[in-house]
């Protein structure tokens, strides 16, 4: 038998009904994805079998997919240094993130089988303080401890409600379009996770350079499950019950606060697993075929790069 956790009975009708999850195939499927790793000289991955699990349930149980899913992890990953190294939760600026609450999942999900939400607040950070690679990377931290705790998260995917209060231009400012093709690499490419959907409330003037620059990096699928609220937070709770919601939301969620203080102390519980973590991700030098570099991945020798020197 695997060692992986077991699913709520809600969950395990999930992974059976929308991603054909057989669990006489498992056993075999891991033991593949492990041989293929031991086999792909330019790959150093964790293979614990929770881990490579995640892989095979973002890919609907679809083995090739798998892999390619766990490869371009590695890669992305590798190719932004800016966010995924040096993640230390005891950093004095990484701390004050945390404490800040920019994002943080929410205890509850609408249904028992339902997609984990995460409320993001940029606007609680000041942007002359931290800069966006920053705050992403202290979202990497979040995500990756989601990843190895929450099967909701794994099985049902993510949905994100973005609270744009108090956001100003110079947060706008921060994200340049090299950076918002790195970020959507990150969480579309180069994740395992499905999207569910992404709303957006209390929405000021300036946001939608933002948005659309988003927008257009987006494939069809993720493009069509944006929602924008603006500050009626009546048609937010349509799809999102105000039951799921903090208390500032007029929800029953307890106030923000404890939430975000209960995640900071749970970072910080993980300060190993990020130090362990600095020695995965691949080696391009080792690829067989073209590498995977930044400048591949993410376009930057063709309009980006243009942009800086004309």
């Amino acid at each position: 038998m695997p060692d992986i956790r077991p699913l709520s009975a809600a969950l395990a009708k999930k992974a059976a009904d929308e991603l054909f999850e057989k669990e006489e195939r498992l056993d075999e499927d891991l033991a593949a994805l492990r041989t293929w790793l031991a086999k792909s000289p330019h790959i150093k991955s964790r293979t614990d079998d929770q881990f490579l699990m995640m892989f095979l349930r973002g890919s609907k149980h679809s083995l090739e997919r798998a892999k390619e899913k766990l490869d371009m992890y590695y890669a992305v990953r590798t190719a932004l240094p800016e966010l995924m190294r040096n993640r230390d939760p005891e950093d004095a600026k990484l701390k004050e993130l945390m404490h800040l609450g920019m994002a943080v999942p929410l205890p509850n999900t609408v249904t028992p089988d339902g997609p984990r939400i995460i409320l993001v607040r940029p606007g609680v950070y000041d942007p002359s303080k931290f800069t966006i690679q920053e705050v992403f990377r202290y979202n990497t931290m979040m995500t990756d401890i989601m990843m190895k705790e929450d099967d909701n998260l794994i099985v049902a995917g993510q949905m994100g409600i973005l609270d744009l209060s108090n956001c100003t231009m110079a947060h706008f400012l921060q994200f340049s379009p090299s950076f918002v093709k790195k970020a959507t690499m990150w969480s579309q490419e180069g994740s395992p996770l499905r999207q569910k959907g992404f709303h957006y409330v209390n929405t000021p003037s300036g946001f939608e350079i933002v948005y659309n620059m988003f927008k257009n990096f987006l494939n069809e699928k993720n493009r069509s499950r944006l929602y924008v609220h603006g500050s009626n937070l009546e048609s937010l709770y349509e799809y999102i019950p105000k039951s799921m919601l903090p208390a500032e939301y007029g929800g029953d969620a307890g106030p923000i606060q404890g939430i975000v203080d209960a995640w900071a102390k749970k970072v910080l519980s993980y300060k190993q697993y990020f130090q362990e973590d600095e020695q995965y991700g691949t080696d391009e030098k080792k690829r067989p075929g073209r590498p995977k570099n930044a400048d591949n991945l993410f376009g930057l020798e063709g309009s980006f790069r243009k942009l800086e020197v004309d």
